[in-house]
């Protein structure tokens, strides 16, 4: 790997959750020194006014379930641009080493003999919790996170749903509001209660960001409300809510 932005070299960079305020100093600094971006679906518009102007920008997208770029073809249009002698910044949204393809891309430079550097990003459920004014960790209520993805290759994917089924479990679920019901199934079936809170944060730190409080009951329903791309926090409701839930009760 190298630690430059040296030409003929990649980078796989995180641009965060979207809001350009939340990239790192390197990242921006990747960015702004590319001569070819090639970019992910989800990276932010913010984001994307940073590239230079003349940088030669590549869409590399992918969406489940959706149409989506092969990644052999992306593979292939990395070690191409860097062999021409360009410096190439590999744009991810959130964190590339959270479900981007991330050992994929960087066993194929290692076979074309490219330099890389990874430069981490804010992953999504970060910033979504940061949203709710809650911490994915606490004292008291859960020593452990699980950050898992809805779906992968195969279809819906298969969890350890007994563990995220336990009182104060708390787990950032990815691509998952086309898995919505089977995810509530699946921790139904393994006894979570169908009140435990459930949040969906659409667009995290974006403009367009929306808060969806619900609960394993309601998650399906949540779920279809939500146009755009959205981390489902299992476990968590927002802090706003849980301090107006004794006035609820005692209504």
């Amino acid at each position: 790997m190298t630690t430059s932005f040296a030409p003929g070299s990649v980078a796989l960079v995180g641009a965060g959750p979207g809001d350009p305020e939340l990239l790192t100093l390197r990242a921006l600094r990747a960015i702004q020194s590319a001569d070819v971006v090639v970019l992910d679906r989800l990276v932010g518009q913010g984001i994307l006014d940073l590239i230079p102007a003349n940088a030669q920008r590549i869409d590399a997208g992918k969406e489940g379930f959706g149409p989506s770029t092969p990644q052999a073809e992306i593979h292939a249009m990395m070690i191409a641009a860097a062999r021409s002698g360009a410096f190439v910044v590999r744009l991810k949204s959130g964190d590339p080493g959270i479900f981007g393809r991330l050992e994929e891309e960087l066993d194929a430079l290692d076979a074309a003999g490219i330099a890389w550097q990874i430069v981490p990003g804010l992953t999504a459920a970060a910033a979504a919790a940061a949203t709710l004014g809650q911490p994915l960790t606490a004292r008291g209520r859960n020593g452990a996170l699980t950050i898992l993805t809805g779906h992968d290759v195969k279809g819906f994917a298969d969890q350890d749903w007994r563990a995220l089924a336990r009182p104060g479990a708390v787990a950032a679920i990815y691509m998952g509001k086309a898995a919505s019901r089977y995810l509530q199934g699946r921790l139904m079936m393994h006894g979570a209660a169908p009140d435990t809170a459930v949040t969906l944060v659409e667009n995290a730190s974006r403009p367009d960001q929306r808060v969806h409080a619900a609960t394993l009951a309601t998650l399906p329903a949540t779920a279809a409300q939500c146009s755009g791309p959205a981390v489902i926090l299992w476990g968590l409701a927002p802090r706003a809510a849980l301090s107006q839930l004794p006035a609820v009760l005692e209504a």
